[in-house]
């Protein structure tokens, strides 16, 4: 595996994990990701999906970011190695942005984890990475599912940039769910969104921070907490 050291992100000093860029090639071309590395013993990997690129939406993300801190920091006590890329045509990553297709994006991110460290994943994407992890893990064409342990969607969309998201394909999905969101997304308003997901196969969990918009704004410590306490239930 190639592999350089990458910038330093928000709060580096006080996070002693280390951060490398990684060679990821998906079906449009390379992909820009980067890896936090987890602890030598750890069980489980995690790969965390970023929201929609035309909305400015980059692994860089906050919430992403702290997303990942919950996987990843020492302080939420998991350390598992997290893999975050851009999707084709954000960044550095190759290829131009196409809408659905970006769940095979999610797919070659997961053959590069089962690959590296052969263990099961938890993942989670927000808002449209969520939307494209859901397609990859669980639709019509989805990745291995005994590589995936469980699945967290955070914000994930009914509508949005012109498209409105339907999930009939999560009737038949048993993976283990976390669907958490605001209860003032605007992207998802909380009846449609119940709706929605009504139809999906357990085990599932559905929760509102309330308060939150679709970006968690002022709530991102709530989201990181309600990941982590459900996390924890996933890999006891």
């Amino acid at each position: 595996m190639k592999s350089t050291v990458a910038p330093s992100e928000p709060d580096a000093a006080t996070y002693p994990a280390t951060l490398r860029n990684v060679d990821l090639r998906g079906p449009a071309g390379k992909l820009e990701a980067l890896l936090n590395e987890g602890a030598p013993a750890s069980r489980y990997a995690a790969l965390v999906c970023h929201p929609h690129p035309l909305g400015g939406g980059t692994l860089h993300n906050k919430v992403v970011y702290h997303a990942m801190k919950v996987l990843n920091g020492a302080d939420w006590g998991f350390r598992l190695p997290v893999l975050r890329f851009n999707f084709r045509g954000t960044g550095l990553s190759q290829g131009r942005h196409e809408g659905l297709a970006e769940s095979a994006d999610v797919s070659a991110a997961l053959d590069w984890l089962h690959e590296q460290f052969n263990l099961p994943i938890i993942v989670v994407g927000f808002s449209f990475g969520a939307a494209m992890a859901l397609v990859a893990c669980c639709g019509n064409n989805p990745a291995p599912r005994c590589n995936i342990h469980a699945l967290a969607a955070l914000g994930v969309p009914t509508h949005g940039f012109g498209h409105q998201f339907h999930y009939p394909f999560l009737a038949g999905c048993n993976i283990p769910k976390l669907f958490l969101s605001g209860d003032r997304d605007g992207f998802a308003p909380k009846a449609d969104l119940e709706q929605v997901l009504q139809p999906a196969a357990g085990p599932k969990q559905l929760i509102f921070v309330p308060g939150a918009d679709h970006s968690f704004t002022g709530h991102i410590e709530s989201m990181q907490l309600s990941l982590a306490t459900w996390l924890k239930e996933q890999v006891q």
